[in-house]
């Protein structure tokens, strides 16, 4: 056994240090040859350092953030054989005064001088600066090695590790249209080619991201909710209107509310919206009612069964709230929560999933900005509230922010008109802009 100190090398024209910002490895993990061993970030780039030996991690040089001179040892690897130190590019050219330029190159213990001879640094122009050029040039040219190497450069016209090799495979990389700026591709160079690779117009990966197709039979309440779905569109002509409503004052109530709530559940905006439809429909008989188009028949009811749209695994469920004209809103939110977990549970009975009068269909915090909800045949409208934002208002000569939330009706041509649809939603704009008056007897 041996350490081996992997010195943190030049990354940068004029770097003197860089930064950790990630760790690849811990104390005490294997790491292969090309291995990632951290992310170095200088005030230019961030670039990744990769092992040049394998063994075990024995002692990392910091934390995330920490800088590291240049030159300084970033990580120590215990490897199963003495691996001979890189050069340091400062004393070689200090000893070679000929020689510009030079790379550092890990040295094998192959390369180390034979016994007697003395030590003597390890020079590697930048012509044979990498691993594989040194070894094609000591290994015979009739050396399986050599012509497995050879093979491999001729396969891909680039120089790059095993690892990195199969790496790219595996991901599908053709590595001569992988940029790099060293001798060969590193795997830093392959995780730039996946991020940046399309926007900069090099080769796209050959992994396609296509999922198999996959046949999926329409069976169960899937059928019966796409069947429903289909009646209602093809035999109801849809219209929808959609209005604007200034919910500032009555999200506040709710938040007073649930201030001084007790033991009772938490309210959310839906039971005080379903208090405003009931309140306002006595006036707009025409919203609250079933068509029976097959005998002509329009019967408007007096009792408002609110059907409350619900997203479940099997799909969208619509429990009944019954008589809901006659709860509060606390007996609301509790009947609200009760039947949507009966939905979701399959413990919904039929007779809770049917009889709807009209129906509410929220998205909850997904909301969106406007809806068109299709209508839940045999009824003649469903109404929708879509998310709340902040907007600046004007309030006379002022601007204010106001929580601002879009109401959306779907009604059937055949029974409401348009008037009507919108005279109704201005009635229930006008309870929800001023929430007390859903207090007020």
């Amino acid at each position: 056994m041996a350490l081996f100190s992997f010195r943190l090398p030049d990354i940068g024209e004029g770097i003197s240090e860089a930064e950790i910002v990630n760790w690849h490895v811990a104390v005490g993990d294997r790491v292969e040859e090309d291995g990632r061993l951290a992310d170095m970030m200088t005030d230019k780039a961030t670039v990744e350092m990769e092992s040049p030996v394998a063994g075990t991690v024995v002692k990392l040089a910091g934390e995330p953030g920490d800088q590291v001179a240049i030159g300084a040892t970033l990580v120590v690897i215990e490897t199963a054989e003495e691996v001979v130190q890189p050069v340091e590019p400062a004393r070689v050219a200090a000893e070679n005064p000929g020689v510009d330029e030079v790379e550092e190159t890990a040295v094998t213990p192959q390369d180390r001088p034979a016994h007697g001879e003395p030590d003597r640094p390890v020079v590697a122009e930048r012509n044979v600066s990498t691993p594989e050029a040194v070894a094609a040039e000591e290994v015979p040219k009739d050396h399986p090695a050599a012509t497995d190497a050879a093979s491999a450069r001729e396969r891909s016209g680039v120089l790059a590790s095993p690892a990195v090799r199969a790496r790219a495979k595996d991901l599908g990389i053709d590595l001569s249209q992988v940029r790099h700026d060293g001798p060969h591709v590193r795997h830093a160079d392959l995780d730039a080619f996946l991020r940046y690779g399309s926007a900069q117009g090099y080769h796209a990966p050959n992994v396609s991201r296509a999922r198999p197709d996959e046949a999926v039979r329409v069976i169960g309440m899937r059928r019966r909710i796409a069947e429903n779905m289909a009646a209602a569109k093809r035999h109801i002509p849809h219209f929808t209107y959609v209005d604007e409503i200034d919910v500032t004052a009555l999200d506040a109530m709710r938040a007073d509310l649930n201030g001084a709530r007790g033991a009772r559940p938490k309210l959310t905006l839906l039971p005080l919206l379903i208090v405003a439809i009931c309140r306002t429909l006595p006036d707009f008989p025409m919203m609250n009612a079933r068509y029976d188009d097959e005998a002509g028949v329009v019967t408007r009811h007096g009792s408002v069964h609110m059907g409350m749209a619900t997203q479940t695994d099997a799909g969208l469920m619509v429990p009944v709230i019954r008589d809901a004209q006659d709860m509060n809103v606390w007996q609301l939110s509790t009947e609200i929560a009760r039947l949507a977990d009966a939905a979701r549970t399959g413990k919904a009975t039929s007779a809770e999933l049917s009889g709807g009068t009209i129906t509410v269909t929220s998205l909850g915090p997904l909301g969106g900005i406007t809806t068109t909800p299709v209508i839940n045949r045999p009824e003649v409208a469903i109404i929708g509230p879509n998310r709340i934002v902040e907007r600046p208002v004007f309030r006379g000569d002022d601007i204010v922010r106001a929580k601002l939330m879009n109401l959306s009706i779907s009604c059937d041509h055949r029974v409401v008109d348009g008037f009507d649809a919108a005279s109704y939603v201005q009635a229930v704009k006008r309870l929800l802009e001023t929430p007390v008056l859903l207090f007020a007897d």
